[in-house]
C-alpha cells in the first residue's frame, strides 16, 4: 500500500468518477432535496479519503476512510429511494449501485491495511523499547 498522494490511490480515483456520475445522472432531476443530498454524499466519498490520507497518521486516515466508507452506504440509500421514485433510469441505477458497492469494498480493504500496517509498527516499537 504504498503510495505518493491520495490522488494515486484508484479507491480515489473511482470515488471522483462516481460522483461525476451521480452529478452527470441527476441533472435533469426536478426533486431537489434528493438530487442537492446524494450529489453532497457521492462528493464526500473522495472528498474523506482525500482529508484523511493528508491527515498524517494512519489512525486519522482509517477513521476518514470509515467515513468515506459511511457515504458509500448513504449513496446506495439514496439511489435506491430515487429508483423507486423514478428519479433515476434502472440502467444508471444499476451501474452506480453496483460501483459505490465496489468502492465500499475497496474501502474496507484499505482500511484494513492501513489499520495492519500501523498495529505492526506498534509491535516493532514495543519490542524496541522491551529489549532496550
Amino acid at each position: 500500500m504504498s503510495y505518493q498522494s491520495f490522488e494515486d490511490l484508484e479507491v480515489w480515483q473511482r470515488g471522483c468518477r462516481l460522483s461525476v456520475d451521480i452529478y452527470r445522472s441527476f441533472e435533469g432531476c426536478k426533486r431537489y432535496s434528493l438530487k442537492d443530498q446524494i450529489e453532497r454524499a457521492g462528493l464526500s466519498v473522495p472528498s474523506n479519503i482525500a482529508e484523511g490520507a493528508e491527515r498524517g497518521s494512519a489512525k486519522d486516515f482509517a477513521h476518514f476512510l470509515n467515513f468515506s466508507k459511511g457515504s458509500c452506504a448513504e449513496v446506495r440509500t439514496q439511489l435506491y429511494i430515487a429508483r423507486k421514485l423514478n428519479s433515476l433510469d434502472k440502467a444508471s441505477f444499476e451501474k452506480l449501485v453496483a460501483e459505490a458497492k465496489e468502492i465500499s469494498a475497496m474501502l474496507q480493504g484499505l482500511r484494513r491495511a492501513v489499520l495492519t500496517k500501523t498495529r505492526a509498527k506498534t509491535k516493532r516499537v514495543r519490542r524496541k523499547k522491551l529489549n532496550s
